[in-house]
């Protein structure tokens, strides 16, 4: 068996997330299936993260293990041709050691939230931003994200559904900037919990707004309490961005 690294980009929109899911098509399932077009063999993909219906991937990593003698580029090349029309494409393909793993050896997840910030409807970004009219603060809701970064109890930032066996997390990066129109969320930690960022999105967008005072995304933190929450952004805008693996691996 080889294993093989994939880099998928892929538009969660049709999509109810990437893992297999009983009710509906999901990334996993349709890449697995274009994998048995191709090879004639049952895989499993894994992959570096979770994301749930409708979030986007600029670069999510995978793998899965073929026995069929296979060049990479070819591999690539014949999967891309058996997941269209799907709104999915395998942009990297590459041999790793068998010990290598997608999710276990990874070691930092980079994630972006996009914010639409105008009152003219979505054309081009329709399902893959997040569209608020209500002009944002987007420094002030820089501020109020410093309080989130660093070793803390993440339970009210905590989907009730998150399977993670402890609500502390250490948040490396959480910064907010804005380029015209549009204001984007960076997060960067080592894992993240079920709704995380999406949920500490809402709550900076309410500081944006001028609804929540800077300080209260903190007081929220110290809550350590779902019912503290003041808004759970929704998934149209959210973007797996990056995987980082040590340099060895």
């Amino acid at each position: 068996m080889t294993r093989f690294a994939l880099t998928l980009e892929f538009d969660g929109t049709p999509f109810f997330g990437l893992q297999r899911q009983a009710d509906g098509p999901s990334v996993q399932q349709a890449v697995e299936e274009a994998a048995f077009r191709v090879t004639g063999e049952e895989v499993r993909l894994h992959s570096a993260g979770r994301t749930d219906t409708g979030v986007h991937a600029l670069a999510m990593r995978s793998h899965l293990d073929i026995g069929k003698d296979i060049d990479p580029f070819r591999l690539m090349e014949a999967l891309n041709a058996h997941l269209r029309p799907d709104p999915i494409a395998v942009t990297a393909c590459e041999v790793v050691p068998d010990d290598w793993h997608a999710r276990f050896s990874c070691i930092g997840r980079a994630y972006v939230y996009r914010i639409a910030n105008r009152r003219a409807p979505l054309t081009l970004d329709r399902d893959r931003a997040w569209q608020l009219g209500t002009p944002l603060d987007h420094e002030a809701m820089h501020r109020a994200a410093q309080s989130l970064v660093g070793l803390h109890d993440f339970t009210t930032f905590r989907s009730a559904h998150c399977q993670a066996d402890s609500p502390i997390k250490t948040l490396d990066r959480l910064d907010v900037e804005r380029d015209g129109e549009e204001v984007r969320i960076h997060a960067e930690a080592r894992s993240f919990l079920h709704h995380q960022v999406r949920s500490m999105v809402g709550c900076l967008a309410l500081v944006g707004m001028g609804r929540w005072r800077e300080e209260q995304v903190a007081e929220a933190l110290e809550a350590r309490d779902r019912q503290a929450l003041g808004l759970n952004a929704p998934s149209c805008g959210l973007y797996f961005v990056r995987a980082v693996y040590p340099s060895n691996s």
